[in-house]
């Protein structure tokens, strides 16, 4: 039994030290900027490098277009044996005497020779193809567009992340508040506790005083719980492992949020920087080409042709390669359209409503635009009179919870005014971090209502 037991020991510890060989290493610790948070997504979000990935798609796609245009070759190699030669059947002409053609037909041993091997060459060349030629624009245009979309997914992830940065760095400093009004809270609840233990004061304040406090604690407890996934939401947006230990180096004081509003009245034609609008030029211009490709239908196609092919025919394999019979070609091939019952006329038809309804779209899309930067104009200057208003606000809370403790020490106010104001601090807190938070986010859509993202 004990050389059972030390064998599965040894066994376990084996096999756990393998585990933990194999385990891959811990994730050093990293201290990232902002501005490094937003070159990390670049590198590391998987939108924006499936974004580039479609990029190099499409460069792969204007060769594949260019490569059409270019000499196409291909050869053949057959090979036939038959297993039973066929014959030919038909009147029999060779009784010398007038064909009869109500006579049975006669076969005849004219047929395939029982071996044949051959191999052919063949070129073809497009010389002129108006579909190609509208080809070779429109994949050069659909490149452009997987660039934009690349540009339009690294501002959607430089968005992402700065919100959930600035989450961050509000929910660490709701946690600083609310560390400060604990500690506050507990000199006034130690206070009441030494004044009720020499009769100064009733039980009820210093209970009072005791579910403030706890709760309290317990908003802090949550707010910490909060924080934690704030930081887990943050690396997601950039892409990094949600294990890794991610420390914020901005503050934010650093964060200016003055000086935003005057400069954004000036230039009336901001939404053209819009990458959104962009992609809508683009596809306008993607609509104009497919009319210009169903146009290119009605017109000819010419490609010059050239082959070779060599020939073996025997009936007995040891002769098959004695003789050969070669032949080649040129020539052109003219593919002329000359009625296809209306096909092309109404697919060009429906192009042409394609472009009208994409020019519809973009300046559906410029009003739009207008009127998304004008709200994210009028939404950051409220946030930012609201921000002032609760910084007077906690101020205020902040004073009033100092001349109630004074008044209460002095005897000549009540526990309840004590509570009160600390009721009223906290709360004014909390809208401050609010209001904090409301500016901080509201920057960040201005900034992206007027194309100031790069």
């Amino acid at each position: 039994m004990k050389y059972i037991l030390l064998t599965a020991s040894l066994i376990c510890a084996l096999a756990l030290g393998s585990y933990a060989q194999q385990a891959p290493p811990a994730l050093a610790p990293v201290t990232f900027s902002l501005a490094d948070c937003i070159k990390y997504a670049y590198e590391h979000q998987d939108s924006v490098k499936n974004a580039a990935l479609d990029v190099t798609s499409a460069e792969y796609k204007v060769k594949e277009t260019i490569g059409s245009g270019l000499p196409q070759i291909n050869g053949a190699i057959t090979f036939q044996d038959y297993l039973k030669v066929p014959t030919q059947v038909g009147p029999n002409f060779l009784s010398g005497g007038p064909i009869d053609p109500n006579a049975p037909l006669t076969a005849f041993p004219f047929g395939p020779v029982k071996y044949t091997n051959n191999y052919s060459l063949q070129m073809s060349q497009l010389l002129y193809s108006g579909t190609f030629l509208v080809g070779l624009k429109a994949v050069k245009t659909f490149r452009e567009l997987s660039q934009r979309n690349l540009t339009r997914s690294k501002i959607e992830t430089n968005v992402n992340v700065t919100k959930a940065y600035y989450q961050a760095l509000v929910s660490s400093e709701q946690i600083k508040l609310l560390d400060a009004n604990i500690t506050q809270l507990k000199q006034t609840l130690d206070q009441t506790t030494q004044q009720n233990k020499q009769g100064f004061v009733e039980k009820i304040d210093v209970d009072r005083l005791s579910v403030q406090y706890n709760n309290l604690v317990t908003n802090r407890d949550n707010v910490q719980r909060t924080l934690i996934l704030g930081y887990q939401m943050l690396k997601f947006q950039m892409g990094m492992p949600v294990e890794q230990e991610l420390i914020l180096a901005d503050k934010l004081a650093d964060v200016n949020l003055e000086g935003q509003t005057a400069q954004n009245m000036v230039d009336t034609a901001f939404y053209h920087n819009r990458i959104e609008y962009k992609l809508l030029q683009t596809n306008i211009t993607l609509n104009e080409l497919e009319v210009k490709n169903k146009k290119a239908n009605f017109q000819p196609s010419v490609a010059f042709v050239a082959g070779f092919a060599n020939t073996f025919q025997e009936n007995h394999t040891r002769y098959l390669y004695d003789h050969n019979y070669y032949s080649s070609y040129i020539g052109l091939n003219i593919n002329i359209p000359i009625f296809t019952g209306g096909q092309h006329l109404n697919q060009m038809r429906q192009a042409q409503v394609s472009v009208l309804k994409a020019k519809n779209d973009l300046h559906n899309a410029s009003n739009g635009f207008k009127l998304q930067a004008n709200a994210a104009q009028i939404t950051f200057t409220n946030s930012l009179r609201s921000l002032d208003n609760q910084k007077r606000s906690r101020e205020l809370a902040n004073e009033v919870l100092r001349v109630s403790k004074i008044k209460y020490q002095q005897g000549v106010g009540s526990s309840i005014e004590v509570t009160q104001a600390q009721t009223e601090l906290e709360k004014a807190d909390n809208e401050y971090i609010q209001a904090l938070y409301n500016a901080l986010i509201s920057r960040v859509d201005l900034d992206k209502a007027y194309a100031r993202i790069n």
